[in-house]
């Protein structure tokens, strides 16, 4: 009875380890299964199907007044020789990314609302994030360069041009190109490594990474640590550039003895922090009221704001509040005319 016993147990042993490996091996091929999805659906900023008519409408308009407005600034600043300066160079370069930043995202949700489709591969929808990530970072740091550029101009008029030598111009934007693209691809590299669960719907009109991490069924928390410390120092450093370099600007305009030399000096900034205000506002505004609120839908609408009209706004206020870049339009519009 006692050998039956042992054998019992050692069959009942045995058994027990076979059923453990093969809940091991269905629990790594489930894994598996998640990492290999290959879609997501974007739900966009309304279900509802009688607003996507006008959601197409608007959006396209907006987008192909962003595209010819920003295109309209590089041809203007590239065939006049008089705005070949460092100001105008990084004007052009920030045109030329807010382009880009709105080609990544509007284009794929124009055509999800024409094709009545949610559909983005996950292939895609990594491209869509390296590159958002990429061009955000951009303008980012063509802002912060071109207060760089305003506070030598004013603060140091004399060594203005021996300072902002077209090499470090150049160097200038190859570095933000750099720093920009490793985060981006350090911020991707990390959601490759992430399980996502069977129900794949992002409450947004692209593939933001804060929603992607979101919906991920595998630990999140380097990711999200990833993400904050990578948002914290990409922005806290830059702005507090921008507002060093306005501080200074501010003390230098003060120590203008006349009204007008005061007011000619603050008129080359006033276009610069327009837009620095309504970018750093419009997207500090959608983190810290989604942050609060934790609306997902209430984020999609309000990050229209920052990755929409700021672009197409920036163009309007650079060529509204500067006679040089109106001037170069009219010589343009011109030209094209004859």
């Amino acid at each position: 009875m006692a050998v039956n016993g042992t054998c019992i147990s050692q069959h009942l042993l045995s058994l027990a380890i076979h059923m453990k490996k093969q809940l091991l091996v269905k629990h790594h091929m489930e894994a598996v299964n998640l990492t290999q999805i290959s879609e997501f659906l974007l739900l966009g900023l309304s279900e509802d199907p009688e607003l996507q008519p006008l959601l197409f409408g608007l959006f396209l308009s907006m987008y192909l007044i962003t595209v010819l407005g920003n295109l309209l600034i590089i041809l203007a600043v590239s065939s006049d020789s008089h705005l070949h300066t460092p100001m105008y160079f990084f004007l052009s370069n920030l045109s030329l990314v807010d382009i880009c930043f709105t080609s990544t995202t509007i284009p794929k949700m124009l055509l999800n609302i024409q094709t009545q489709s949610k559909v983005i591969t996950y292939a895609g929808c990594i491209t869509q994030m390296y590159f958002f990530i990429l061009f955000a970072g951009m303008d980012n740091f063509l802002l912060t360069v071109m207060a760089y550029d305003r506070f030598v101009a004013i603060c140091h008029p004399l060594r203005y041009m021996l300072i902002m030598n077209p090499q470090l111009c150049k160097l200038l934007v190859l570095v933000s190109w750099f720093i920009s693209a490793l985060d981006s691809l350090l911020q991707c590299l990390m959601v490759l490594r992430l399980s996502f669960c069977p129900d794949l719907g992002i409450p947004h009109f692209f593939c933001e990474i804060i929603q992607i991490v979101q919906v991920a069924c595998s630990d999140t928390f380097i990711n999200d640590m990833m993400i904050h410390f990578s948002a914290g120092l990409l922005a806290s450093g830059p702005l507090s550039g921008i507002l060093y370099s306005y501080f200074k600007i501010v003390s230098s305009i003060r120590a203008i003895p006349s009204a007008q030399g005061k007011y000619k000096a603050f008129s080359t900034c006033a276009s610069h922090l327009s837009v620095v205000s309504l970018f750093y506002g419009t997207s500090l505004g959608v983190y810290l009221s989604s942050a609060g609120t934790h609306n997902s839908h209430l984020s999609a609408v309000a990050s229209v704001m920052y990755t929409v009209v700021t672009p197409m706004l920036n163009p309007f206020i650079y060529s509204l509040r500067n006679r040089d870049i109106k001037g170069a339009l009219r010589r343009l519009v011109g030209m094209a005319a004859t």
